[in-house]
């Protein structure tokens, strides 16, 4: 179907905009922890319609914000069904997360389903910080005041820096799909995949593992250390009357039997554990009033911080791969 803005318009008219709810679950135990809400066109003839049909065609068109606040609407109506302390998170496009109503606007919509703002956890993606970061980073101040959870989806397809993750306080980080699809087979993504939990542990931050839909996948991320998982094999979107039955099963479910890697790509722990490791004592590295090390077992040196080799008196390059002794 080639969906127009007329379109668009008349489906929020008739008021067949629709969330679908997709359960986010804690990798090491398979219990539920949250659902993220979904936008769905409810189409008359064609049937369920995704997003990515129409939710480019309302930010153009000035339509996001309300359809941000008829899809939250209807999905805090289902708040009845969540039981504490299940979470809800929902996107949050880049035009919403500048302008100033938003705050109040959540506020409001929370205060009338009588579901706590400590529940909601606002997505927004990397694109969404590089407009105006100050403006942004008000927003995301006065969303964490309410307390608020702020999330950043789809990490490691955009151009956000260090820094986005510092300003704005993020609970969590949402590794995007592309990277969990490929991770089993391909040690670029696993390398990636093990990076962003590295960097998320050294923030303390929740790494969220996108499109996650195989037990090999949910084995991997366990053991590269992410935290919830989010995918098929949990779980596909389920419409609000849906909910009860799925919240009943998820609670209740034993934790899962998972074993360490298998020989297909063992590897993957020896390169996710280092970087790990690095991600956290670089953290340390930067802002320590000594000096820093880290040595292998010859005690040649893997990093180290500047402080350590301006007292040694040579550069960080200089160090690495020579012993304590003939530095």
């Amino acid at each position: 179907m080639l969906v127009t803005i007329s379109d668009v318009r008349r489906a929020m008219e008739h008021d067949e905009l629709t969330p679908c709810f997709q359960p986010v679950a804690e990798l090491h135990t398979g219990r539920l922890t949250g659902f993220e809400v979904l936008a769905r066109w409810k189409h008359p003839e064609h049937g369920l319609i995704l997003p990515e049909n129409f939710i480019a065609l309302a930010e153009e068109n000035g339509l996001i914000e309300a359809l941000m606040h008829q899809i939250l609407r209807k999905a805090l109506l289902a708040a009845p069904l969540l039981p504490d302390p299940v979470s809800l998170a929902v996107n949050i496009s880049a035009t919403q997360l500048h302008d100033p109503k938003l705050p109040s606007q959540i506020l409001e919509l929370t205060a009338k389903a009588g579901f706590s703002p400590t529940r909601l956890i606002v997505e927004v993606t990397e694109s969404a910080l590089l407009i105006d970061l100050q403006q942004t980073q008000k927003i995301a101040s006065e969303l964490k005041a309410m307390g608020c959870g702020l999330a950043l989806d789809d990490f490691g397809t955009g151009y956000s820096s260090l820094g986005h993750l510092q300003a704005l306080s993020f609970n969590e980080l949402k590794i995007d799909r592309s990277f969990i699809a490929t991770m089993t087979n391909k040690r670029e993504s696993r390398k990636i995949v093990a990076a962003i939990i590295g960097l998320g542990h050294s923030l303390g931050l929740i790494t969220v593992a996108e499109g996650v839909e195989t037990e090999e996948q949910a084995d991997m991320l366990r053991w590269l250390g992410c935290g919830m998982g989010q995918g098929w094999l949990y779980g596909r979107p389920v419409t609000a009357d849906k909910i009860p039955a799925l919240v009943a099963s998820k609670l209740l479910e034993a934790p899962p039997v998972w074993s360490a890697p298998g020989d297909g790509w063992a590897v993957s722990s020896l390169e996710a554990l280092p970087t790990q490791r690095l991600a956290q004592l670089q953290a340390i590295y930067d802002g320590a009033p000594v000096g820093l090390c880290f040595l292998d077992c010859s005690l040649r040196y893997v990093s180290l911080n500047q402080k350590l080799a301006e007292m040694n008196g040579a550069s960080v390059s200089a160090h690495l791969g020579k012993t304590v002794q003939q530095m």
